[in-house]
């Protein structure tokens, strides 16, 4: 297979009060995907579902990110998620909790090799 890479987006979510990892998780794969409006697939042949989607996520508590929650976010291609440390976790002044601060990298590439 020569998988190359063709776009990559990058975003940001938050959980501002329940300390949802999962929830800041999709929020910033939300925003990285809609920064565009690529027809990629098309632009090059190929059909939606040949997308290699290849997702990084950074967060401060990687355990605490349910991955296949948000496999549901992506309505077609391959997509893979793999979380890391990363992220932040700012401290609410009043000591009540923190806001939870999640980075998204979304990178989508085809199987370039001529059949």
């Amino acid at each position: 297979m020569a998988k190359t890479r063709m776009i990559h987006e990058f975003g940001m979510g938050t959980s501002l009060r329940r300390r949802d990892y999962t929830e800041a998780a999709a929020r910033a794969i939300r925003d990285a995907l809609w920064h565009n409006s690529v027809n990629l697939a098309e632009a090059f042949g190929f059909q939606k579902s040949d997308m290699i989607i290849d997702v990084e996520i950074g967060a401060q508590d990687p355990n605490a990110v349910d991955i296949s929650k948000l496999l549901s976010i992506f309505p077609y291609g391959q997509p893979s998620i793999c979380v890391t440390k990363g992220g932040l976790d700012v401290p609410k002044p009043d000591g009540s909790g923190v806001t939870v601060i999640v980075n998204a990298a979304v990178m989508v590439s085809f199987d370039m090799e001529a059949a």
